[in-house]
């Protein structure tokens, strides 16, 4: 794990803020000052807050819990997707999917129908069906990958969000302080950081300033995930060196019972000879 800089968040361009005019009272907890018109972001605070974002998404990751990346604007699509998938999370690029956490129920259903049909897809189960109807199916199941693609492996909801922008991403904001879910978020000085949980103080437009921040809690994530991993398969390791031994002591007990039944007739025979 790499500690973040200020060098960093400073070459990134995570300190520029929106015009002051556009700025949200709120967020003039972390204003340092105004420059040309423009709000600059007091970089020692968005320190503070990417690292505890990142402790808190190692803990989760290290419990084998999961986290949803959340950021649907263009400049963070592709940073999201691609930090997530290397880092094994779930995410939504495209769009939020209104109840998706609310609604759970319903959502988690759909999921499963496009498992569903792909896996029919796949091993020729539409193979029953014209030719002309397997291109809707195609079709349609297209459409819903493009905004479930990033979170086909979730089972149950997640145990918290990581949103890029707060106000664009208002929606799953919402929903997931009405469930008690804690947010992670990228807040710029036109947003309202109230009700986040873990506030990251940052210029959420530029691609440089989401891509650093985006990828040092997505690589928190990776990285607890794989230490997981490796206790796991240690402690299976383990469990099973522990009960070679008990094994191997059994099948003793059990020969030296056989041989001691082998040598009771033997015994027998001697005495009978001996009278």
């Amino acid at each position: 794990m790499h500690d973040t800089t200020l060098e960093q968040l400073l070459e990134a361009g995570c300190h520029f803020g929106h015009k002051a005019e556009r700025w949200h009272p709120k967020a003039s907890e972390f204003i340092w000052a105004e420059k040309d018109g423009i709000h600059i972001i007091d970089l020692a605070k968005t320190k503070a807050g990417l690292d505890a974002a990142v402790a808190f998404v190692r803990a989760l990751g290290e419990a084998g819990e999961t986290v949803l990346f959340v950021g649907t604007k263009r400049q963070a699509r592709g940073v999201v997707k691609t930090a997530a998938q290397n880092a094994g999370a779930s995410y939504l690029t495209q769009r939020w999917i209104g109840g998706f956490m609310t609604n759970w129920e319903g959502v988690h259903k759909n999921i499963q129908k496009i498992i569903k049909m792909m896996d029919d897809q796949k091993n020729g189960g539409w193979k029953k069906f014209p030719k002309h109807e397997q291109t809707k199916m195609a079709r349609y199941l297209n459409r819903l990958n493009v905004d479930y693609e990033g979170v086909l492996m979730l089972d149950s909801l997640p145990k918290a969000i990581f949103v890029v922008d707060v106000r664009k991403e208002q929606s799953a904001v919402r929903e997931a302080q009405r469930l008690g879910i804690p947010v992670i978020g990228i807040v710029d000085t036109n947003a309202n950081p109230s009700g986040i949980d873990y506030v990251i103080p940052a210029n959420d437009d530029a691609v440089g300033s989401v891509e650093l921040i985006v990828t040092a809690v997505a690589e928190s994530y990776r990285e607890a995930r794989e230490k997981l991993e490796k206790e796991t398969a240690k402690a299976a390791e383990k469990a099973a060196t522990e009960k070679a031994p008990a094994k191997t002591e059994v099948k003793a007990e059990a020969a030296e019972k056989e041989a001691a039944k082998e040598e009771k007739p033997v015994e027998e025979k001697k005495k009978k000879a001996e009278k």
